[in-house]
């Protein structure tokens, strides 16, 4: 099996890019639900303070590889020759998939900070920033986990930063180039 990861800081873009090899028949497996959902399970709402909570809590518990163990079991569901998993945070997570996989691509997506905090305040999810401190506390948090690591060990890197028909364009291309 092949892995396409798609990493990036919150709001660069990983969803886009991960739609795009939706759209041609890829599987996805979303990274962050697996913290939303641990999180909800749990009674609690998904907040910024609360799935931070989450996160931190699992990978003291199990290792920096906590969530990707956790995507595992739906790894494994899958019979497809390549699947996307979307929002890899550290190395020790890229280590667990890519103990299960024939082959790894990482993908990074990177917009700036500016630029993702308006993306993360306009989709108004429920782990929305509710101020500029909160996001950049939330950006030194993921930094910290070992989001950094990934970034400066991706394969390839698309800059999300103009319309989003050109990032659209820029992410079906590289479904062309991988699949």
């Amino acid at each position: 099996m092949k892995l396409v990861i798609v990493t990036g800081m919150p709001g660069a873009g990983k969803s886009g890019v991960a739609q795009a090899f939706y759209d041609a028949g890829i599987p996805i497996i979303v990274m962050g639900d697996v913290i939303r959902n641990e999180t909800r399970r749990r009674g609690l709402e998904p907040t910024p303070e609360n799935t931070k909570k989450v996160m931190l809590e699992l990978r003291e518990k199990s290792g920096n590889g906590a969530v990707a163990l956790f995507c595992i079991d739906e790894l494994k569901k899958l019979s497809s020759e390549m699947v996307v998993i979307e929002g890899c945070r550290s190395i020790a997570e890229i280590d667990v998939f890519d103990d299960c996989a024939d082959s790894v691509v990482i993908v990074c997506v990177h917009a700036s900070p500016k630029s993702r905090y308006t993306r993360l305040r306009e989709r108004n999810r429920e782990d929305a920033p509710p101020s500029w401190d909160v996001f950049r506390e939330r950006d030194i948090r993921e930094i910290s986990v070992g989001l950094g690591g990934v970034i400066a060990l991706s394969d390839i890197m698309l800059v999300n930063e103009d319309t989003l028909t050109d990032f659209q364009e820029q992410s079906k291309k590289l479904v062309e180039r991988l699949t």
